[in-house]
């Protein structure tokens, strides 16, 4: 049974341009049952992820977004 839909923000540490921060916001949105993944350039910290926790776990997009040279932790929601 899913449990539905969960969200997670990611805080990342570093300043992110736009062009930066579209490519990271789309590797997430690639991972298996991430239906969202998104980020603003008006608060390029924060990433705002929608996911399945029955399919991803927020730890899985963590080291998603630390696999591509990024520092940031997790603030659930």
């Amino acid at each position: 049974m899913s449990k539905g839909l969960a969200d997670v923000l990611v805080h990342v540490d570093q300043t992110l341009g736009h062009d930066r921060l579209a490519s990271l916001t789309s590797t997430i949105a690639a991972l298996n049952g991430v239906a969202v993944a998104e980020g603003h350039d008006a608060k390029p910290h924060l990433i705002i992820v929608t996911y399945d926790p029955d399919k991803v776990n927020s730890q899985d997009i963590l080291a998603a977004v630390k696999a591509q040279g990024v520092s940031a932790e997790l603030i659930g929601l």
